[in-house]
């Protein structure tokens, strides 16, 4: 026993994309080949793609997945090659990881614990495989075990966790590897992205892993925005005896990256120690995140661009800025040739010409509409390159109102009509808006953030009108922040229009001066409620305890705080409606809001009436 040079290959791969799948995967084995590589690893389910969701229940989909298995077989001459697929038996689906080797099936390791919170529903698909179990399966001639397996290459043996048997303290399998002496643990992972959870896999799951079990450990994750909300990052991570060793950069663009490293199980001290360039800052991050989902997004889907109605405030700038990086990132990793002709589009080495060709933008005014957001939106979208058009909407918001006033029998006025008068406005620019995108062939994006949301702070069929809605994942206090940070850092001038506006919808009369957080509360305040009463599921009365103690913006006395969270709940409650209706969106920060991927809550609920009765109580 001495060197082994192991593999970790990350790919990014579409449910039912069977070719496209396949050929990910022989292209990585061979270039990992190029490399000398003795033993491979590829991510969890990257047969078929983690997000397959109830199609995994079939029989036919494991079937085919096993069939694509087979044809992947002939091409493991001379290197030991572990891939991720659902294997289904009695009418049972197991999550699998199986080796092979010089074009033989050696067995199929399976998980042993299956995510059940946050974004993970596995429990619906799969079955959890008992420990310490083996059985012997035979089909189309391979006969090879299956269950809680440890193999043996050149004298080292390896084992598996797959996933979320990592995350689990006490029950990990690597436990009980370590005990039957394994070298080496692989780690077969479709770990969804969220800002800044890369170092806590680092931490938990490789460091911990390799110090505790005492062996080198691989981490390798899927990558790319394989199915629509889900990012994965293609994390690739070698441990070893507590420490990183070498390092993926994630958030690749290319439909598959391998990473290798040499590794001395003699002598685990004479393993070289890579130079770790992978950027954990956060605002980076989601530059990176947000450019992969858009790319893979409008590749997957073969849409032919993307249309924004550009208000000129901040939640349509960053859609807009998001784009344009997109752009700027394709070009940069992919060069003009493969990322146009990933998107089907003429070649051009000019971000800004090819940024013209996906995005197309509109300012839809009204009246209500300032000079200061016209000219943000403006030169936003000339700095950016997009196609820019304009138009108001005055005309179609007075046919609505005069024929409501028909009906009515009176005129309208803020005082009896805030509400409805706001909704008209922004319902009115959606047919339009709607329209452009139809005739361009386009995904039109929708701009609401999450902090809306939570308090259903945004018009339905109005600024909520769209197939696609990136930054609802994200709260608008990181929205503000990153804009300027992109201002500066990555050199995006046409931003210093609107960061230096106060967001405001925009749908009342200038002298009724509308802004945001008037109309709320302040974002970081709102923000911490959120954190705490969704992401902790505290109850109103906790919130308020939890909170009153610590320093907030304006210094709210306890009457003005204990508004603030009255009002959070409320809204909550009665806007499930709205949250159920949103476009898909991106799963970006530790949670959302999107009862599709996150938080799922009753549509009809008593609102908290008993709770925030407890609450007035305090």
């Amino acid at each position: 026993m001495n060197h082994l040079r192991i593999g970790g290959a990350t790919v990014n791969q579409t449910p039912l994309d069977w070719p496209g799948n396949k050929t990910h995967i022989i292209d990585a084995i061979e270039e990992a080949k190029a490399q000398q590589v003795k033993l491979l690893c590829f991510p969890e389910l990257s047969v078929t793609g983690y997000g397959c969701e109830d199609l995994f229940l079939s029989d036919w989909l494991s079937e085919k997945a096993w069939q694509t298995l087979l044809e992947i077989v002939p091409h493991t001459q001379n290197i030991a090659v572990c891939l991720g697929l659902p294997l289904r038996m009695d009418g049972i689906t197991y999550n699998g990881a199986c080796v092979i080797h010089n074009q033989k099936i050696l067995g199929i390791a399976l998980k042993q614990n299956l995510a059940r919170d946050g974004v993970h529903y596995e429990p619906r698909w799969f079955d959890a495989w008992p420990p310490n179990s083996v059985i012997e399966l035979t089909r189309d001639g391979n006969t090879f075990p299956v269950g809680d397996l440890i193999f043996e290459l050149e004298g080292i043996k390896f084992g598996f966790e797959i996933c979320e048997d990592s995350w689990r303290k006490e029950k990990r399998p690597g436990y009980r590897l370590a005990q039957r002496g394994v070298n080496l643990i692989l780690n077969l992972s479709a770990s969804h992205f969220a800002m800044g959870k890369s170092q806590l896999r680092e931490q938990e799951v490789v460091k911990d892993g390799s110090k505790k079990f005492n062996c080198a450990y691989l981490f390798v994750n899927l990558l790319g925005n394989e199915a629509g909300r889900m990012i994965y990052d293609g994390d690739i991570i070698f441990g070893l005896n507590g420490e990183v060793v070498q390092l993926n950069n994630r958030l690749s663009l290319k439909p598959f990256n391998v990473l290798w490293c040499d590794v001395d199980f003699t002598h685990p001290e004479k393993t070289k120690r890579h130079t770790l360039t992978d950027s954990k800052i956060k605002n980076e991050e989601f530059s990176k995140a947000t450019s992969l989902a858009l790319f893979d997004y409008l590749r997957k889907s073969k849409a032919k661009g993307y249309v924004l109605s550009l208000s000129g405030g901040a939640d349509s700038s960053l859609c807009a800025i998001l784009v344009a990086e997109m752009v700027r990132r394709g070009l940069h990793e992919l060069g003009p040739e493969k990322f146009c002709e990933a998107l089907n589009i003429p070649v051009s080495a000019s971000p800004k010409e090819i940024t013209g060709k996906l995005l197309t933008c509109a300012y839809q005014g009204t009246k209500n509409s300032s000079q200061a957001t016209f000219t943000s939106s403006e030169q936003l979208a000339h700095s950016i390159g997009a196609q820019f058009y304009q138009w108001t909407i005055d005309d179609e918001v007075e046919s609505y109102e005069s024929k409501i006033e028909n009906v009515l029998g009176r005129s309208l006025t803020w005082e009896q009509d805030d509400i409805a008068r706001q909704n008209i406005q922004a319902r009115s620019r959606s047919p339009i808006i709607w329209m452009l995108a139809n005739i361009k062939q386009a995904i039109l994006l929708t701009t609401s953030n999450r902090s809306e949301g939570d308090v259903g702070y945004a018009t339905m069929d109005g600024d909520t009108s769209g197939s696609l809605a990136p930054i609802a994942g994200i709260d608008k206090p990181f929205i503000l922040q990153w804009l300027k940070w992109a201002e500066k850092e990555l050199g995006y001038t046409g931003l210093r229009y609107v960061n230096n506006l106060t967001p405001t919808a925009e749908l009342r009369p200038s002298e009724r001066a509308q802004t945001d957080e008037k109309d709320l509360m302040p974002y970081p305040i709102l923000l911490e409620i959120e954190r705490l009463a969704i992401n902790n599921r505290l109850s109103p009365a906790e919130v308020y305890l939890r909170i009153k103690s610590q320093p907030l913006p304006g210094n709210p006395n306890a009457a003005l705080l204990k508004t603030y969270v009255v009002k959070f709940f409320r809204l909550w409650a009665a806007n499930q409606w709205k949250r159920e209706r949103l476009a898909p969106s991106f799963h970006l920060d530790e949670w959302n809001v999107d009862p599709r991927s996150w938080c799922r809550f009753p549509i009809l609920s008593g609102g908290f009436k008993v709770e925030l009765e407890d609450l007035e109580k305090l």
